[in-house]
This record gives C-alpha cells, sequence and structure tokens, in this order.
C-alpha cells in the first residue's frame, strides 16, 4: 500500500529505524526538538554535530533533557559539514542532515572528492509534499540541486524521483514533465526535453515509473483540464511526482504549495551514499521531524 500521509511515513521509519543521523551545524531550538521528537519515536539515534556549550543552552531553554542529546563538538559550520559527510563515508552514520548552515556549504561538503558523499548516480533534491485535500503525497524535483539540468540531467532526476517513490511504496509511479505548454514547442525548450524524456522511458533508459510530457501543471494534477484541452495521457491528472525544468520553477512551486496551498514539506538529497536531509533554515519542526523520517525511510540504497 502507499504511503500517501506524514503520520504513515512517520510509522513506516520508525520500522526501519532507529537508525544514525548526524546533524551538521544543529544550532537551533527547532532542529533540537525534531531530533528529541524522532528519537523516542525510535526512528533515529541522533549525532549534533556543533558547540556543545550552545546546544546546551537550547536544550534548556526548550525544556529538552540534555543528557538525551549525543553531541560532538566542532567549531564551526563548515567543520560541522565536513565532519558529519566522513562518518557517512566511513559508514558510521546512515544519514546526514543539514542544520543552521547554508545549503550551498552543505552541498559542497557532500561533493567534495575526499571526504565527502559522492557517488555514482548525480545528487538531486526531491521534496516530499502532503497538501491538504488532494488525498496523496506529491512529489517535486528538482527545486534545490541541479539549477539548470540539461536532458541526461533531467532523466538522473527522474529516476531518483521514480525510486524515492517506490520506496514510499507507490507502485509505478506516474511522472508529469512540466513546461509552460502540453504540446512540443521548438521555441521552449523545455518541452523538447520533456518529449524526449517520455521517449527515453518508453525505451526502458528510465525505469521504474510512467513518464509523459511535456505537460502543464493543470494537465498533470486535473483530469478534467486535460480532458477540455483533448489530451490525452496515462498520466493526466493522476501525477505522482512533477519534473520541473529549472530550479526557480521548483523553488516556486514548492513554495506555492507551502504558503498558497497549506502544505507540509519533507525535502532530501539523494543519489550520494547516504541520504541528505535539506530543509529550509526557516522549515518548522514539523517538517524537519518528517524530513529526518524520510531519509531514515530511504536509509541503506533504492536496492533494499
Amino acid at each position: 500500500m502507499p504511503i500517501t500521509t506524514f503520520q504513515q511515513l512517520r510509522a513506516a521509519a520508525a520500522g526501519r529505524g532507529p537508525k544514525r543521523v548526524a546533524v551538521a551545524a544543529a544550532a537551533t531550538a527547532e532542529a533540537l526538538q525534531a531530533v528529541h521528537a524522532t528519537q523516542q519515536a525510535r526512528i533515529a539515534d541522533c549525532l549534533l554535530l556543533g558547540d556543545p556549550d550552545h546546544l546546551g543552552r537550547l536544550a534548556e531553554q526548550a525544556g529538552l533533557p540534555a543528557d538525551d542529546l549525543a553531541i560532538h563538538p566542532a567549531p564551526d559550520p563548515q567543520q560541522a559539514v565536513r565532519l558529519a559527510m566522513e562518518m557517512a563515508r566511513a559508514g558510521e552514520v546512515d544519514v546526514v542532515m543539514k542544520g543552521a548552515v547554508a545549503t550551498a556549504t552543505f552541498l559542497r561538503g557532500a561533493l567534495d572528492r575526499e571526504t565527502g558523499i559522492r557517488a555514482a548516480r548525480l545528487l538531486t533534491h526531491v521534496g516530499v509534499y502532503a497538501v491538504p485535500g488532494f488525498g496523496r503525497l506529491l512529489l517535486v524535483s528538482d527545486g534545490g540541486v541541479v539549477v539548470a539540468p540539461d536532458l541526461y540531467q533531467k532523466a538522473e532526476i527522474i529516476q531518483n524521483a521514480i525510486d524515492v517513490a517506490l520506496r514510499l511504496g507507490i507502485a509505478e509511479p506516474k511522472v508529469a514533465v512540466l513546461a509552460a505548454a502540453e504540446t512540443v514547442n521548438p521555441r521552449i525548450p523545455a518541452t523538447l526535453d520533456a518529449a524526449s524524456l517520455s521517449k527515453m522511458a518508453e525505451r526502458g533508459q528510465i525505469r521504474g515509473g510512467i513518464v509523459d510530457g511535456p505537460l502543464a501543471l493543470d494537465n498533470a494534477i486535473s483530469e478534467t483540464s486535460g480532458q477540455i484541452k483533448g489530451i490525452h495521457s496515462p498520466v493526466l491528472g493522476r501525477a505522482d511526482v512533477l519534473i520541473v525544468p529549472d530550479i526557480e520553477a521548483g523553488n516556486l512551486l514548492g513554495k506555492a504549495l507551502l504558503y498558497f496551498g497549506r502544505g507540509e514539506m519533507a525535502g532530501v538529497v539523494v543519489g550520494g551514499r547516504v541520504p541528505l536531509v535539506v530543509t529550509s533554515r526557516s522549515g518548522t519542526r514539523e517538517s524537519r521531524e518528517v524530513s529526518i523520517a524520510l531519509g531514515v525511510l530511504l536509509a541503506g540504497g533504492f536496492d533494499q
């Protein structure tokens, strides 16, 4: 059965946990609260990398028992990121989470050839959204890592997103490759890429899901809209995964789902040796908590 709510996602993660999670630059009360909640739920065993004195004060202010927090000293955020990635590379932790550090700094650490967690796949961001009234989880990629992907990078983005969807129990996930129009138009490069990606999936170059495009956003999530436009597609109105043309479109769509759609989000970067939990520094405790759960659910690789 597919996971359709974040409550189910947490339960599934608890069934696989607890996994070892290193939190790089854990320096906010929200991060500590999320860590405490996931540890209480037996989802994760967390190691906080940061200033012990500062973390102790934050725990006290948040009313959390300091002796429940495992802390490893790290003098600054950059060192915390490097240490967390070294631990992941050595197999000492199963998931790495971004704390109060810039995403660019965090990802540079992940991609470091000597100490990072780079593997054979492209690192890509997958946002999993729970939108009120939608009835299922919705995946969006890539709104956080690859700035302007080419055709081959988009194929990798799709494959990573499909594999995340499969781990969420979505059998043969339906993938909509988004563009501004649902017909191929040489003046809109995203439509050409979408058509090529659809054909690549038909030929087995992308596996595990049904890929179609170009599709406009309304066609991907509303069957009625597509029928009015005379579109015939197995993805029409049934998309589980939305693939955006570039990082700007992904960022805008994700923020719209959160702020206009009143949705919640779990964010991970996949493709490396371990999942990377990446949330906004302004993200809520709940978002951090469910993102940890998603990272735990994905830990161990897609082949398990």
